[in-house]
């Protein structure tokens, strides 16, 4: 049996019904629920994935994609998402991860998928491949995509000190007048993120773009300045 449907057998067997009409409410998601909430997932998915064994990168990827592409209910999408962050893993976080990445954030197109790939996994192979990381997180910030765009704003969220200004600012650039609200949100959010580094640079870089951020950028910039 597949570490898919193994996995989506286990997710069924604590599946709580009357649980999983809200959780779809609340994520405003087309794909239904069962019903597992965070942290019985993460019970359930431990002994999975402490007993699977995927020897190569390329069986990673590859475990991972099946269980996101065959996806029948949003929790084996998490389930998906937990394997990519496993530390046995690890040395699998590079360059040729980012097309399962890519393919993750287009196909999800939602902030709960996104986020986490981007703060955690994107921002963890930008740290150790710089210098083609910024090429491809300028790339994104360019693109229709809105989610891409987005991956590129918060992919620095857990830098602090380390965080490379000269690409958030550039990767923010080319949002700057969107009306989109999760775009917005997210400009927003990383700098507020990078006020708890240096108040007085958010603050500088929020007044000298006064006229061109949005109000709920500049309100989550200097939320907590």
């Amino acid at each position: 049996m597949s570490l898919s449907r193994v996995v989506l057998e286990a997710l069924r067997a604590h599946a709580d019904p009357a649980r999983a009409p809200k959780m779809q409410s609340y994520m405003k998601s087309s794909m239904p629920y069962l019903g597992v909430a965070a942290k019985p997932l993460e019970a359930v998915l431990k002994p999975i994935f402490a007993a699977a064994e995927l020897l190569s990168a390329t069986a990673w990827r590859d475990a991972v994609l099946e269980m996101w592409r065959t996806a029948e209910y949003r929790e084996q999408r998490y389930a998906a998402m937990q394997l990519t962050g496993l530390r046995k893993y690890r040395a699998y976080q590079d360059l040729d991860a980012l097309p399962m990445y890519r393919e993750l954030i287009e196909t999800g197109a939602w902030w709960d998928y996104v986020d986490v790939i981007a703060s955690h996994r994107i921002g963890g192979i930008l740290v150790s491949h710089e210098k083609p990381m910024q090429k491809t997180m300028l790339a994104w910030s360019r693109l229709d995509d809105h989610w891409l765009r987005r991956a590129s704003i918060v992919c620095q969220l857990r830098r602090k000190a380390e965080t490379d200004l000269e690409l958030l600012y550039a990767c923010i650039e080319p949002s700057i007048a969107e009306k989109d609200f999760f775009l917005r949100k997210a400009i927003g959010w990383a700098l507020r993120e990078y006020a708890k580094t240096d108040a007085a640079e958010v603050k500088r870089y929020v007044r000298g773009n006064e006229d061109r951020l949005s109000g709920l950028s500049k309100r989550e910039a200097l939320k907590n300045v």
